[in-house]
């Protein structure tokens, strides 16, 4: 497997994985355990935007990786991997620049949660279809798909 496959499956691994680990295990816990839901409040906003910009970073690397078999950039790349990687990229702007100064702010903080929680959960679906879609069979090397390096 050629080392830019390779960077960009790591990617996508990275960033469906991370989102796995912050929303379903660390805030959970967070929540359970912290002295109160204030600290546990403050320090998931913490990881939420740590996320945030991992998510973007994984983003930008796996779209690097978007190119067809010789070379060209492409949407269709993947099955229309590209696609997802965009709007997950998205979800992840919109949940930092726009929900998460809302609810530190604490205005209208039902709705706005609950808004994050959709994106949250919009993103993490986003990065599962990219991490499907490149690990998919006609690019595993063994199958001589496109990431075979001979």
């Amino acid at each position: 497997m050629h080392w830019k496959a390779r960077l960009t499956l790591f990617a996508a691994a990275l960033w469906w994985g991370s989102l796995c680990v912050i929303g379903f295990l660390a805030v959970p816990l967070l929540f359970r355990n912290a002295p109160s839901t204030a600290v546990a409040g403050m320090l998931a906003g913490k990881l939420f935007e740590a996320q945030a910009w991992l998510s973007l970073a994984c983003g930008l690397v796996v779209l690097m990786g978007a190119r067809d078999e010789d070379g060209t950039a492409t949407m269709g790349w993947a099955g229309g991997a590209v696609s997802f990687v965009l709007l997950g990229m998205l979800c992840a702007l919109l949940q930092e620049f726009a929900v998460a100064p809302r609810i530190v702010a604490r205005q209208n903080l039902a709705v706005w949660h609950s808004f994050g929680t959709g994106l949250y959960a919009a993103q993490w679906l986003c990065a599962a279809v990219v991490l499907w879609k490149v690990t998919g069979e006609s690019r595993h090397p063994r199958a001589g798909g496109a990431w075979n390096d001979g």
